[in-house]
């Protein structure tokens, strides 16, 4: 089969190279899956660098998410031959998504009902799942909070906004430049701000008439993290989802004291099987009312994944890429 496999720590056009491999036979509780399609994202980029925290043992193949069908399913497993799921990957142990076919977990993986296509398949678990998780049950969301989503543009940011939307937030998303300040107006967010034209702590402090946000959602880090806590209000909750920046942002405890704000760890997953599919059945169903939607740049096939993550390390992608196979 062709696989993509990085072969040293780097960036991803020069380490990242498509070869022809054979996976192992599934073990206990792992499935493998013929990939249809496969989502990009940033923790790509950065496993391609070294510096992603489940980033495995040189060489392997990357591609966190999925939608596919099982071809073989390992002791343990529950689910049959032939079942078209999406998901995670086992990425972890390097056998990942960029390739013809990939190893996952049950515990990883979801029902793919017929009403969703491969593409958007592909690209929604982790970006939901996340958003879900963040918004829902450790920020504990209430109808007409404001949300503060930065990274909006990118591929948690997108689902952040709509998922705020659809739990009755008034969303105010960051993002650089106009043709994302755009993007994110279509997704539904109520003030979008250039961070490289305005300061978005002066911004969100005008729009909010002071108070600042409930939430902030923020998968950037580092210094946008640090400068959060100048516009978020009193009893706030501060997410910290990634660090595309390439670092966590830092924030001392006096401030939390003082300004009456927590910060809440958020990770899409981690939860027990049952209440994961909950979560599931539920954006399921914001997806089938048309509440939520995958916001997909553009697609390509299985030849350009190289030079897609690429594109996600230039910051050149608006929501999600998707390679179809």
């Amino acid at each position: 089969m062709r696989a993509w496999r990085v072969t040293a720590a780097g960036e991803p056009a020069s380490v990242m190279t498509e070869v022809q491999t054979e996976l192992e036979p599934t073990g206990p509780g792992e499935l493998r899956i013929r990939v249809k399609a496969s989502g990009l994202g940033f923790p790509d980029v950065l496993m391609c660098r070294g510096i992603y925290p489940l980033t495995p043992p040189l060489p392997f193949t990357s591609g966190q998410e999925f939608v596919g069908t099982v071809v073989e399913a390992g002791p343990g497993v529950s689910v049959p031959v032939g079942t078209r799921l999406m998901g995670v990957s086992a990425f972890m142990i390097g056998r990942g998504a960029f390739a013809e076919e990939c190893k996952t977990y049950e515990m990883m993986t979801f029902p793919a009902p017929a009403a969703i296509g491969d593409a958007e398949a592909a690209a929604f678990t982790i970006a939901y799942h996340t958003a879900y998780i963040s918004l829902v049950r450790r920020a504990k969301l209430v109808e007409g909070e404001t949300l503060l989503v930065h990274g909006a543009a990118g591929g948690t940011g997108f689902a952040a906004i709509q998922l705020g939307k659809a739990l009755g937030a008034k969303v105010i998303a960051t993002a650089g430049g106009p043709e994302k300040v755009a993007f994110c107006r279509e997704l539904g967010a109520d003030r979008v701000i250039d961070y490289a034209r305005e300061d978005f702590v002066a911004a969100v402090n005008a729009e909010t008439g002071g108070r600042g946000a409930d939430i902030v959602f923020d998968p950037v880090g580092g210094e946008i993290f640090e400068k959060s806590v100048g516009c978020i209000a009193s009893e706030g909750r501060l997410l910290p989802i990634g660090f595309a920046c390439g670092r966590w942002g830092v924030v001392s405890l006096e401030t939390l004291v003082l300004k009456n704000v927590s910060i809440v760890g958020a990770l899409g997953g981690g939860f027990d099987r049952a209440y994961m599919l909950s979560v599931h059945e539920k954006l399921m169903a914001l997806y089938a009312e048309r509440k939520i939607r995958v916001a997909i740049d553009k697609t390509i096939g299985f030849s350009g994944i190289r030079d897609g993550v690429r594109d996600l390390a230039d910051r050149k992608v608006r929501g999600r890429l998707v390679a179809v196979y």
